[in-house]
């Protein structure tokens, strides 16, 4: 373990990071920052001098091509241009457009429409084939997506037009999958009707809001792999199941099954005693904290104000915004959303897949304009080439 003297008070990392007490919690809660409690007092903690030390210096030197482009790949600088979604001033945009705005009065498919530049506003979506049959929806998901890479064309060469209704019919056969059934009407009607809502009420408008606020954020894990997907001239239903793959990792729309584990921790020993045990086992807080967003995540923001999360779930937001004062994110705010409508175990990660699934889109859509490869370079670092 390192000396002590390589840890710091909290007052001396802001003071050397020069930020405020959120941003620092953010840094800890995405793994930036090590914690551990204070041996001389347990009710402070202390931060690990040489991660607050790397953040300042990253933040003030001038790097190399090489090391700028190394840390572009983990939360760095943008790497490539973009019109679709950007987070600016600690809000969300959409193609220039304010998304909490937007989830006032869009659906998905209005907002689908957006990312990808307006087109297809009045064509008719092909018809669409049975969702696959499977008790799992996060596999019928799969299934169904599958089928169409398997036999869709590449998307390099075609009519914006035609990619238009091939990108909104691809929306349709996820949501199938996801409801078990081909149901018409709009996404989030279809999806509250099949989780037992009813097609219309305040279930399925909340469950319309949080399809929206979902639905892109900038270049995110599976935002990229859809675009890698496409850059080689690969189908969209291609492009979306790489995004979907990537979308299943417990560090990205998997996120949620760590709330639900945190949150079980809660029930069992308190809110407190829970965040407590985290803290000085250096371990995150699954749901709070987002290093977009150094004050608060405004999707989170947005949807709670339009239902009342579980007690217990409630309980836990308040002791981490006393304890931390972080404030939740978007994967606290699903599962919340989530539990307080009673909807399955799966529904949250179902809803990012089927609103997320219009930004992988929009985003292979741009890239395939682009007519670029996306092919990185790696820096080898293993034993030294045998020449001769």
């Amino acid at each position: 373990m390192p000396a002590p003297a390589d840890w710091i008070a909290a007052e001396e990392a802001r003071d050397r990071l020069g930020v405020r007490a959120q941003t620092l919690y953010a840094y800890v809660s995405r793994g930036r920052v090590q914690v551990r409690a204070d041996p001389r007092d347990p009710r402070r903690s202390l931060y690990r001098a040489a991660d607050i030390t790397a953040l300042a210096q990253r933040k003030s030197r001038s790097r190399k091509v090489s090391e700028v482009a190394a840390g572009a790949i983990a939360w760095g600088e943008p790497v490539l241009a973009s019109e679709i979604t950007t987070v600016s001033g600690g809000r969300l945009f959409y193609r220039g457009r304010d998304a909490i705005r937007l989830a006032e009065t869009e659906t998905l498919e209005s907002v689908a429409r957006l990312l990808r530049g307006g087109h297809g506003a009045a064509l008719k979506r092909t018809e669409r084939p049975e969702p696959p049959k499977h008790p799992d929806m996060r596999t019928r998901a799969y299934l169904a997506l599958a089928q169409r890479a398997g036999s869709d064309p590449p998307a390099r060469g075609r009519h914006p037009l035609v990619l238009a209704v091939e990108a909104a019919t691809l929306l349709d056969v996820l949501t199938d999958a996801v409801a078990g059934e081909a149901w018409g009407g709009a996404i989030h009607s279809r999806l509250a009707l099949a989780w037992g809502l009813g097609p219309g009420g305040p279930g399925a408008d909340l469950i319309r809001r949080i399809l929206v606020l979902v639905a892109d954020h900038e270049l995110n894990a599976s935002a990229f792999a859809a675009r890698v997907a496409a850059s080689t001239g690969a189908s969209l239903s291609a492009s979306a199941l790489a995004g979907l793959a990537t979308l299943s990792g417990p560090r990205h729309g998997g996120a949620t099954a760590a709330v639900r584990t945190f949150a079980a921790e809660a029930a069992q020993l308190g809110p407190r005693q829970a965040i407590a045990n985290r803290l000085v086992e250096d371990r995150l807080l699954p749901g709070f904290g987002h290093m977009l967003y150094p004050d608060d995540d405004p999707r989170a923001a947005a949807l709670l104000e339009r239902f009342t999360p579980p007690p217990d779930l409630k309980a836990l937001q308040e002791a981490v915004k006393a304890v931390t004062g972080l404030a939740p994110n978007v994967d606290f705010t699903l599962v919340a959303g989530c539990e307080a409508l009673k909807l399955p175990a799966d529904a949250p990660f179902a809803l990012f897949a089927v609103a997320r699934c219009a930004g992988w889109i929009a985003h292979a859509i741009e890239q395939g304009q682009a007519n670029t490869l996306i092919r990185p370079r790696a820096r080898y670092v293993g034993p030294e080439p045998e020449f001769g």
